[in-house]
């Protein structure tokens, strides 16, 4: 046996150490177990691509209510990341909780025309892709989650108010969350301004939101987040200097896996972790988090461009491979600037299997950004792929002692 000063300060070292990096040893063993070469050496090296992983194991009890056990990979909250496309989640859950804020007047299918007030803004007073031609919050959110549309995202982003939205993000726990800006070029002080908003019906407003400024003070780091060795800038000139993420959004992967969670589960957080949502809410969500291009009519897609897996990069997106029918995936990805992402929850009705996945990573062997030059078909993606399939092969060959019951999440797909 130890002695117990051994094991208190083994104890004490492990805890100072997960303060910065959380770990799991058996999480990594499984990996490198049936690791390909190709993730043997991602996995060696995280430095050069700065992953992360959460894995999360559900257990139901008799009754079907879920206990969730986190396993963690080189996660470190401290470690800055581009969240992508990611940041599109929450704010799509805050644009359907400020919603509901509003009343019942207005709903997530009502026509949003948006207007244009300051510099840089644009109008939308309408959306061929919509059945009635007119955009609205409820056919935003499906953009975003079928194929992450950056338009659907900047329209909720002014719906919703850069001050408004991160306010409602720091009061549910996450105060290293932060938006700051659309995925348009646009100047700090021009993302602060968002744009007059009108709802109508019938040709009747219904609700007239104005333009809105934010004075919020954000808490950049006080030391620059410097990515790369070199940038192409927006007047396509080679800057040979790393390119400054201090002022970009941020979402660390822990709380971007806690939001999925607490809208898939929303008993198992603390209410104030919780959105403000209605039971349609969650089902649309639920709906459009899932469904595929190829299921939907308003947008039609080009299944050549947007196929089967384009936004599952667990499993599916590495080769193209299609999504099988008893398999439905939960989840909102991301990528740019040779930065990964994708957040997920996988069901499997064949084999009643369900578990949390997330996973960042970075591929940008030049150090170069902006040059669209990433390894997103070579090594990116062959990643979440070989890591998912990983997770999954466990999930089916462990013992549950109670099986899951998932009618919840078999869903109506127009």
């Amino acid at each position: 046996m130890k002695p117990i000063f051994l094991l208190l300060l083994g104890t004490m070292t492990a805890a100072i150490s997960n303060a910065q990096i959380k770990t799991d040893r058996w999480l990594k063993e499984l990996l490198e177990q049936h690791a390909s070469p190709l993730l043997k050496s991602v996995l060696e090296q995280p430095e050069t691509y700065q992953y992360q992983l959460i894995y999360t194991e559900i257990k139901r009890d008799a009754h079907q209510r879920p206990s969730f056990i986190n396993h963690y990979l080189n996660v470190d909250r401290n470690r800055y990341f581009n969240p992508a496309s990611t940041v599109k989640m929450p704010v799509a859950f805050a644009a359907l909780e400020k919603l509901n804020r509003m009343g019942k007047t207005v709903t997530a299918q009502t026509a949003m025309l948006t207007d244009s007030a300051f510099s840089g803004q644009t109008a939308v007073t309408k959306d061929a892709t919509a059945e009635n031609g007119l955009p609205s919050i409820e056919h935003y959110i499906k953009k975003i989650f079928l194929v992450s549309d950056n338009d659907a995202y900047n329209r909720l982003y002014e719906f919703v108010g850069q001050k408004t939205l991160n306010t409602a993000l720091w009061k549910k726990g996450y105060k290293d969350i932060r938006i700051t800006r659309r995925f348009v070029p646009m100047t700090s002080e021009e993302n602060r301004h968002t744009n007059p908003i009108r709802f109508v019906k019938d040709g009747k407003t219904l609700y007239t939101q104005p333009a809105a400024y934010s004075d919020l003070q954000f808490r950049f780091p006080a030391t620059k987040i410097l990515v790369g060795k070199g940038h192409w800038d927006k007047n396509d000139s080679l800057i040979n200097e790393p390119m400054d993420f201090t002022e970009h959004n941020n979402l660390p992967l822990e709380d971007g896996h806690m939001l999925l969670r607490s809208v898939l589960f929303p008993e198992s957080v603390p209410a104030v972790q919780r959105f403000h949502l209605t039971e349609d809410n969650y089902r649309m969500l639920y709906t459009y988090m899932s469904e595929l291009p190829y299921e939907s009519r308003f947008p039609a897609y080009d299944t050549s461009e947007f196929f089967n897996s384009y936004t599952k990069f667990f499993f599916f997106r590495a080769g193209k491979e299609p999504v099988p029918d008893h398999i439905r995936v939960f989840n909102k990805a991301g990528w740019s600037y040779g930065f990964l992402t994708d957040y997920c929850y996988v069901v499997d009705f064949k084999n009643n299997i369900e578990f949390m996945l997330s996973a960042t990573i970075y591929v940008n062997k030049d150090g170069i950004l902006n040059d669209n030059k990433y390894e997103y078909e070579e090594t990116g993606y062959p990643f979440f792929k070989e890591v998912g399939q990983t997770i999954y092969n466990y999930e089916r060959n462990k013992k549950k002692a109670v099986i899951p019951d998932l009618s919840r999440w078999k869903l109506m797909y127009k």
